[in-house]
């Protein structure tokens, strides 16, 4: 999917129509029976409603005329008192099921696409922006839910009064039916006219409020920031100009609707008031009896409100057309990173070896250049190499190929001998634990966030590794323990604790190749001794790849490789490297002369 449509420039029009809704359709045709009670209890309701006319027809024709018999008038509201049981049972029992179909399409909807999602490469969240994303399978989706738990049925009881009562009144009146008719004729000409611009603006109206929730998120993340600059106004004039924006959206959605409203309830009653006067003159002449111009006046009046009704739901319906259509974008994104039919099984003995074979790589926002350049490397089981050099060498992008986030435009990239590409990438990586410089941490418990580098490890294992990492202390001093909430972001840790649950994380993982990116950065020298303490017993017998800025973390390495432009210009062990007059050397110098 391309990144997200600016929000006040309609997309292709076809995500603005009807036919999108069969991505709803689809998910409700998973659940036939709740969808025939559905429909029964929409036919027995349109049908009751229908018969009320009928009743008074009756109880006018027997009770208000000469020589009245009483039993045949008790009958005639006994009959119209069943009628409204009935509509009541019906109106009820449509009410659950189409209420049950809402909730459980869109439940369905949300699952389907955030497991889809979660088969997509970065490069997709790159490109669009996860917030916008998450509005999507919120405001979408709840919008989705209105339209099948409430609109579609509306829309489907009114079309039916319509056509049952235009039945009705063709015999009740055939004469009068028909002058009716040429009325609602009149009235489809402002539904075709008028329903293509507030396709274009529901479309709209869903892109702006999407954007409203995304710079919710993006600021709220950021509120220190905000407050620590001082831009609290600025942004507070950002989130006023959004709603203005989706404000205006609204109103020339609103307005549009409110005009096919009047216009259509207009024409549907004018028409009526026509029809009736034609209608008092026949009964004047004995044409018609008074039962019958009441159930006509009835049943007229059940046609206008029907119609007048689906105006106004066209409009929802539309708005869920375009929901269901940027659900379907998300829907229709399939991974570029994916196994194989036939995948290559990787070795049983896992050494956690890595090669790089004249790796050429560009990103896709940034074809021009190249970030890794016929890039060669290979690190050897149990073998810790370090990767330094200055900001874009293409550092941080040996990880993400590693992980195969990527896959290179030329060269492979191997892992215990088996190029990437070639295998099923959820095997590789769970051979790989990655201690990455901004430490995520979920807003979980602290048991949770341990548990995500094994789920199934129990508590013993927990504190083991926590242990090891030197996060126990912290740990059990916590409140509840491991079961404490440490909020978003793990906002209740400090910044070395949140990397020593990271490692902690990784020990729990036990992959044979372990990456760790900055690991030690922006720490004070008591969290980063503690926290590289703790590294050294993660890095015992595993095969390491380290990328760093501050060189005095990887004077251990077994080699030390010097990037600059996407290649290698040196490669030794620290002493000899500081020995020489390389780029190491210098960038070395250069930093131990200033601490």
């Amino acid at each position: 999917m391309a990144s997200s449509p600016q929000p006040d420039v309609p997309t292709d029009p076809r995500q603005r129509r009807i036919g999108n809704l069969r991505l709803v359709w689809r998910h409700a045709l998973r659940y036939p029976w709740q969808i025939l009670a559905a429909f029964v209890a929409l036919c027995v309701s349109s049908a009751a409603t229908l018969g009320i006319p009928y009743g008074f027809k009756r109880i006018i024709d027997r009770g208000f005329s000469t020589g009245v018999d009483p039993h045949a008038v008790t009958t005639s509201f006994h009959y119209l008192l069943m009628i409204v049981v009935v509509l009541a049972l019906a109106t009820a029992a449509r009410f659950w099921f189409v209420s049950w179909l809402g909730e459980r399409v869109v439940a369905d909807l949300r699952i389907e696409v955030q497991a889809n999602l979660l088969t997509l490469a970065p490069r997709f969240f790159e490109e669009n922006r996860p917030s916008e994303i998450a509005s999507r399978l919120t405001s979408d989706t709840t919008l989705i839910e209105q339209v099948v738990g409430s609109t579609v049925s509306i829309a489907l009881r009114n079309l039916f009064t319509t056509i049952g009562g235009v039945a009705y009144l063709l015999v009740l009146s055939p004469k009068l039916a028909g002058l009716l008719l040429v009325g609602i004729m009149l009235v489809m000409a402002p539904l075709i006219l008028l329903g293509r611009r507030i396709r274009s603006f529901s479309r709209s109206s869903q892109d702006r409020i999407a954007a409203i929730g995304g710079l919710a998120t993006e600021v709220l993340g950021a509120m220190k920031i905000v407050q620590a600059f001082g831009q609290e106004a600025r942004e507070a004039r950002r989130f006023q100009d959004a709603v203005a924006a989706v404000f205006s959206a609204a109103k020339r959605r609103i307005g549009v609707r409110a005009l096919m409203t009047a216009l259509v309830i207009g024409l549907v009653f004018g028409a009526i008031v026509l029809v009736l006067q034609q209608g008092a003159l026949d009964v004047a002449a004995g044409r018609m009896t008074g039962g019958s111009i009441a159930a006509f006046v009835l049943t007229g009046g059940l046609v206008a409100g029907a119609l007048g009704a689906l105006a106004e739901v066209y409009g929802d319906l539309l708005r869920g057309a375009g929901a269901a259509s940027r659900l379907g974008e998300l829907l229709a994104e399939r991974p570029e990173i994916r196994a194989p039919a036939r995948p290559v099984a990787l070795p049983e003995t896992a050494t956690g070896r890595l090669t790089f074979e004249r790796v050429t790589f560009h990103y896709p926002s940034r074809p021009e250049v190249a970030a890794l350049d016929d890039f060669t490397l290979d690190i050897g089981a149990g073998q810790t190499v370090a990767v330094v050099g200055p900001s874009g060498a293409g550092k941080s992008t040996l990880l993400q190929l590693a992980q195969r986030f990527y896959d290179p435009q030329a060269g492979r990239v191997l892992l215990d001998g088996v190029a990437l590409a070639d295998a099923d990438p959820a095997l590789v990586r769970k051979r790989i634990a990655m201690v990455p410089q901004d430490t995520v941490i979920f807003g979980a418990s602290a048991r949770d966030n341990l548990r995500y580098g094994a789920w199934d490890a129990d508590d013993a294992a927990l504190w083991a590794a926590a242990e090891a990492a030197n996060a126990a202390t912290f740990l059990r001093a916590l409140p509840d323990g491991l079961d404490t909430y440490l909020g978003e972001g793990g906002a209740r840790l400090s910044g070395g604790q949140r990397q020593r649950l990271a490692i902690a994380r990784a020990l729990l993982r036990d992959a044979p190749l372990l990456l760790l990116d900055e690991a030690t950065s922006a720490l004070d020298a008591e969290s980063e001794r503690l926290v590289q303490d703790a590294l050294d017993r993660l890095m015992q017998g595993r095969t390491t790849m380290v990328i760093a800025h501050r060189l005095a973390t990887v004077r251990k390495a077994d080699r030390i490789v010097v990037m600059e432009d996407g290649r290698i210009v040196e490669q030794g062990t620290h002493d000899a490297l500081f020995a020489g007059s390389g780029l190491y050397a210098r960038l070395a110098k250069l930093q131990f002369e200033v601490a």
